[in-house]
């Protein structure tokens, strides 16, 4: 299983050794920030998970059994720094305080970047404008973005913020009033003020862990649709030089030619959303869907409650850490999420094939930087990390390069016009196992014509709708019922 979002379940839990296990090769920590909206395992016991007022904060416990005023100290003292930033962003009317989250991002970021050069911004346009010349005849939707902007991380943090508050709140929303709906009612009645002041120190702990998340997250994203979708204002393009120059750094290859193989896959990916509308709809659906499914097991919490012995840390710290705040995962919320991860697999593989059949021979590096981006998003890059942290969802890599191969055979087949046809409605897209085997997808018979299959599939449901209300609407008819004499 994946992450669980704003960090419930235990906090010794390590997702990327999870993840490489699953895979097979369980042979140490990954490359690249782990675990940004959690704040991972910190000295002296992890963290606190996800109790609102105490996001991430170190544990008590020095040692078995111990108790480190260290550590304490450390504690109190980045509850006091969240706090002075909570007042200086002012109260949130929301399950998470966006201010804060924006105010503590910004000042993470405020000593590692710099203002962008003219000559930044300039290779920012040209690139992008040099992209959308060679995606042109590789697909069949025009070009997406009507504005093209370089920015500083602290300018992704600012634009992004909406397209974040919608993501989170479905999901902060519900597990803040999981916590609610579980007590029983004379207790609910009872500390009503006290309820609200938990719910304003939920928002603060869910926007400190957000910020931090965030200027994290910030720190190494490329392109401005790099999470699978496009995060900043509508039909704007944006690249990231700073994070780009870094990420070249690594690579053999020239900087021009990585910036125009991220340009691409850019302007690529707001071509497909520009033209397929009900795509963001989709995907905020989905997150919406596992929102409401989340539950907490009050009855849990209880029994461990019992068991605590509030004269020893130890004890205290041993049930936070046992994932007894951990929500209940539903079927309905692995199918929201089973849907998500289809969906975005299938963004990004479309993008994929797109772009290799665009630059593919243009860039003598594209195969290289192709394979290079694969990896980095197998082992944990800014998509996977954000929706690990958001919704409990880790992207398969295997997925990935499924949904890439299914586009590419759909071209061989059908052409770019037919591969690109199925767009056109939810409906016509794979599902998860189409995945498992993209050549038999391919080869299925109704998708000879997509959108004639779609249409007489629309004109049956219509027809037989129609039916149906003229024989509810109809005088009822006696013919053939038989006489009394008959029926003696």
């Amino acid at each position: 299983m994946s992450d669980v979002p704003f960090g419930f379940g235990p906090s010794d839990r390590d997702p990327d050794r999870d993840r490489k296990r699953d895979e097979g090769d369980d042979k140490g920590p990954q490359d690249g920030p782990q675990d940004p909206f959690g704040f991972g395992n910190l000295p002296g016991g992890g963290q606190f998970p996800g109790i609102p007022g105490m996001p991430g904060m170190p544990g008590m416990g020095g040692g078995p059994g111990g108790f480190d005023m260290g550590q304490l100290g450390q504690m109190l003292s980045q509850l006091g720094q969240m706090l002075s930033s909570a007042q200086q962003a002012g109260p949130s009317d929301g399950p998470v305080n966006y201010d804060l989250a924006a105010q503590l991002a910004t000042q993470q970021l405020a000593q590692t970047t710099s203002s962008l050069t003219n000559a930044q911004r300039t290779a920012v346009a040209d690139a992008l404008k040099l992209a959308e010349l060679w995606l042109d005849p590789a697909t069949e939707f025009p070009a997406g973005a009507t504005e093209t902007v370089a920015w500083t991380p602290s300018d992704w943090v600012k634009a992004s913020m909406p397209t974040w508050k919608r993501l989170c709140d479905p999901v902060a929303r519900r597990v803040s009033g999981a916590w609610v709906e579980g007590l029983p009612e004379e207790i609910r009645s009872a500390a009503g003020p006290m309820l609200a002041m938990i719910g304003q120190m939920g928002g603060m702990a869910f926007g400190s862990q957000l910020g931090n998340g965030l200027g994290q997250l910030a720190a190494e994203v490329l392109t401005g649709t790099e999470v699978g979708f496009p995060v900043g204002p509508d039909r704007t393009a944006a690249l990231l030089p700073e994070a780009i120059e870094k990420f070249t750094e690594g690579l053999d290859r020239p900087a021009s030619e990585v910036m125009i193989y991220l340009a691409a896959r850019e302007a690529a990916h707001h071509r497909l959303f520009a033209h397929v509308p009900w795509l963001r709809e989709r995907l905020m659906g989905a997150v919406e869907d596992y929102a409401r499914g989340i539950t907490v097991d009050t009855s849990r919490i209880e029994d461990m409650a019992r068991q605590i012995d509030p004269s020893n840390p130890a004890s205290i710290q041993e049930a936070m850490q046992s994932g007894m705040f951990e929500p209940q995962t539903t079927p309905e919320q692995k199918a929201a999420l089973a849907r998500l991860e289809t969906l975005l697999a299938l963004i990004e593989g479309w993008v994929d094939a797109v772009v290799a059949e665009a630059v593919g021979e243009r860039l003598p590096g594209a195969e290289a930087l192709r394979e290079t981006l694969r990896r980095r998003r197998a082992s944990g890059g800014s998509a996977e990390q954000a929706f690990a942290a958001i919704v409990g969802l880790e992207m398969r890599p295997r997925k990935l390069r499924a949904a890439s191969e299914l586009w590419k055979l759909l071209e061989s087949e059908r052409g770019i016009e037919g591969r690109d046809a199925l767009w056109a409605h939810p409906d016509l897209l794979p599902v998860s196992e189409d995945l498992d085997d993209p050549a038999g997808f391919v080869n299925r018979r109704d998708l000879d014509d997509p959108i004639a299959e779609l249409e007489k599939q629309f004109a049956a449901e219509a027809e037989a709708a129609q039916s149906a209300e003229s024989t509810d609407d109809a005088p009822e008819d006696d013919s053939d019922k038989p006489d009394e004499g008959e029926s003696k």
